[in-house]
Parts: structure tokens; C-alpha cells; sequence
């Protein structure tokens, strides 16, 4: 592929990268290959798919990652220069399509389930793309949150502001993924009746999470910390906001629309994702402490940095006097002594099996609310979701 003359190099190894994820051999003129090893980890594992029926479509939903690229990187609203473009090619591999892809794949696997039938190709293409537009969401909001919380990790490898020559230009990267997603709308879907639904979910949901974002940060401002905020009620409007919205509620929104249904017709599937949701954004906060680095692809951050997490807030709910004591003195301190000593009141007041307790809990109750969905397909959508996250390990 041409770039202002330029020809890229890396068609070899993409192509080799594609034969071994059996993407079609037209996906080889895609620009240039990943500039880090999520590419390889990513195609090694493309053979998988979210349901047993539907094996060939994540290598299909792979390449029109590829597709969105070129396009993105030929916008002609803006005239690339050759380092411009270089950057936006290798912020793009590097952020959007390393981790599990669950949200986007949601998409395409969620509006099978609801069209019942076989997808054609322009369905499919059309389900993915709406699947990566939620995938950049999801690397906006990375990339910016790592930022502010000063993370060193991320889906295995550095933090996209603590790669060489990167730093604060991340800052600009976040606000450019954002903009990338209504460049894609525009280009795919101005002429469906939906695209005006389409415009306002992404600004509505986009909205709820910076909201849900901005409430965690401001119980953590420094000098301010004060345990006795930290409620149940302020953690789940915390991760209601944060988390259920974009990661569940977004995905099957987009399945619904692209098969014709009006969102205000689904209200109850809306408040189900949502407690679904929260469910995953607890398991991430137990997981951020009890699990391992190497498998949860992250160094966990939540005690140093006086996050407002469900195991915290568990444990004020448990402690005696002494033990809240530990907590109050060394919650919060970015200091390997602090942070295990709160390690060790966790193991000590069992919050491991506190959780394992809720986890149970709350897959009976979603279970339950699942089942009295009148709609079949509906169901199988939310059965679904439910399985990609019930005692999941990263």
C-alpha cells in the first residue's frame, strides 16, 4: 500500500502473520504490521471466537481493524505528513487491538444471536466496525486512565505515555481514538436511518463513563483521602458509571440498532447489563489485588492508589477498631510495606471468600432476571455475556 509514494515494507510478515490467522489474502495490502508484540498474541489466538458456532468471525472482525486503519490514515480532512502518519499507524497498533477484543466481538457475536440466521458479508462488516468503533472508545479511556493513575503496565507491555519518545503526546493520542470513532460513523452508516442513534449512544455512553471516571478521581484527590466516603452505594454509582455502561451496555445497544430495534423498547435489558457490569467492574477490583501480574496482564494499583474498590470497601464494612486502624494507616501509601500490610487484613478478614460469596450471589440473580426476558434471542445475548465473565482470571 501507497502513502504519499511511500511503500510499506511489512507485507511479508503480515502476510505470514495472516496465513497462520487465515485472514484473506486481499487483508495483506493493510498498512503496516503491530509495533509490538500484541499483533502476534493477538493473531495467535485468532482462531477462537465468542461462540462455538461462529468460528470464522473473528478473523473477519481482525481484519476490518486493518480497514478502519487505512481509511483513518487517508482521512482527507486532514493532510498526513509522512511523520504524522508513522505516529498514528503505530499508536493505533499499539492501543486498539491488544487486549481480548471482547466489547467489539460482542457486537458481531451479539447481532447473530438476535438476527437468528446467517450474517452476510456486509453485515458482518458492519457489526465489526461498530465493534472497533467501541474498541477505540476502549483505548481512549486507557490510554488517558493509565495517565491518571500512573500506571506502569497495560496488557502486558508499558503504558502507552511510558514508551520511549511518547510521554504527554499520549494526552493528544486519547483525544485523537475519540475523534477516530464519528470519522468512522460517518463514513459507514450516515445513510442508515440509525445513524443519528448511533452518534448520540457513543456521546451519551461516553458521557456516563468520564462522569463515572471523574467520582473515582475526586475521592483520591492527595491531602483529601477519607476512608469514611467509601460507601457501597459510592462504589456501585462509581462502577455503574464507569465501567457498566461503555464495556456491556454499549455493545449489544449498537447489536440491537443495526438490527432495527429502538433502544427505548429495552430499558430492562439496559438495567440487566448493568448489574451485570457492575458484577465484572468487582471482579476487576478483586482481581486487581488477588490476581496474578502475569495473568491479568497488569500490575494491580488500587491500594496505592486509594481507589475506591470493592475489596476496601468490604473491609470497612468488616473491621474491628484495631484493624480499621491498619487500614486508615496504610491504605492509600505508594510503599510495598503499607500495601501488604492491607494484603494481609484482607486474607485475615477473608475477603477471597466475601467475594467468592457475591460472585455466587449475583450469578443467581442475573440468571434469574435473564430468564424472564420474553424474548428468546434476547436471552441468548445476555446468557452469552454473562459466560465471557462468570469466574473469569484477567
Amino acid at each position: 500500500m501507497r502513502y504519499n509514494g511511500r511503500i510499506l515494507n511489512s507485507a511479508t510478515t503480515y502476510a505470514r502473520a495472516a496465513a497462520a490467522a487465515h485472514l484473506p489474502k486481499s487483508s495483506i495490502s493493510s498498512s503496516s504490521i503491530f509495533h509490538s508484540s500484541c499483533f502476534y498474541s493477538l493473531m495467535a489466538n485468532s482462531n477462537g471466537s465468542t461462540t462455538n458456532n461462529n468460528n470464522d468471525l473473528k478473523p473477519k472482525f481482525l481484519k476490518v481493524y486493518y480497514d478502519l486503519k487505512s481509511d483513518l490514515l487517508n482521512d482527507p480532512s486532514y493532510e498526513f505528513t509522512d511523520d504524522a502518519r508513522d505516529w498514528v499507524d503505530k499508536m493505533l497498533d499499539y492501543n486498539v487491538p491488544g487486549g481480548k477484543v471482547n466489547r467489539g466481538l460482542s457486537v458481531v457475536d451479539s447481532f447473530r444471536l438476535l438476527k437468528g440466521d446467517e450474517m452476510s458479508e456486509e453485515e458482518i462488516f458492519l457489526a465489526s466496525t461498530l465493534g472497533w468503533c467501541i474498541e477505540w472508545l476502549q483505548a481512549c479511556f486507557l490510554v488517558l486512565d493509565d495517565i491518571m493513575d500512573g500506571a506502569h503496565t497495560r496488557r502486558g507491555q508499558p503504558c502507552w505515555f511510558r514508551v520511549e519518545k511518547v510521554g504527554m503526546i499520549a494526552v493528544n493520542d486519547g483525544l485523537l481514538l475519540r475523534n477516530h470513532i464519528p470519522r468512522i460513523l460517518k463514513k459507514y452508516f450516515r445513510q442508515k436511518v440509525y445513524y443519528l442513534d448511533l452518534l448520540e449512544l457513543f456521546n451519551e455512553v461516553e458521557f456516563q463513563t468520564a462522569s463515572g471516571q471523574m467520582l473515582d478521581l475526586i475521592t483520591t484527590i492527595e491531602g483529601e483521602k477519607d476512608l469514611s466516603k467509601y460507601t457501597l452505594p459510592v462504589h456501585r454509582h462509581i462502577v455503574q458509571y464507569k465501567t457498566a455502561y461503555y464495556s456491556f451496555y454499549l455493545p449489544v445497544a449498537c447489536a440491537l440498532l443495526l438490527s432495527g430495534e429502538k433502544l427505548e423498547n429495552h430499558i430492562n435489558v439496559k438495567n440487566i447489563l448493568i448489574e451485570m457490569g457492575t458484577y465484572f467492574q468487582v471482579q476487576d477490583d478483586y482481581l486487581d489485588c488477588f490476581g496474578p501480574p502475569e495473568v491479568i496482564g497488569k500490575i494491580g494499583t488500587d491500594i496505592e492508589d486509594f481507589k475506591c474498590s470493592w475489596l476496601v470497601v468490604q473491609a470497612l464494612e468488616l473491621v474491628n477498631d484495631d484493624q480499621k486502624k491498619i487500614l486508615y494507616e496504610n491504605y492509600g501509601k505508594a510503599d510495598s510495606g503499607c500495601v501488604e500490610k492491607v494484603k494481609r487484613l484482607y486474607k485475615v478478614l477473608d475477603l477471597e471468600g466475601v467475594f467468592s460469596e457475591y460472585e455466587r450471589n449475583s450469578y443467581a440473580k442475573l440468571t434469574s432476571s435473564i430468564e424472564t426476558h420474553p424474548s428468546k434471542a434476547v436471552q441468548a445475548v445476555l446468557r452469552s455475556f454473562l459466560a465471557k465473565i462468570y469466574k473469569r482470571q484477567k
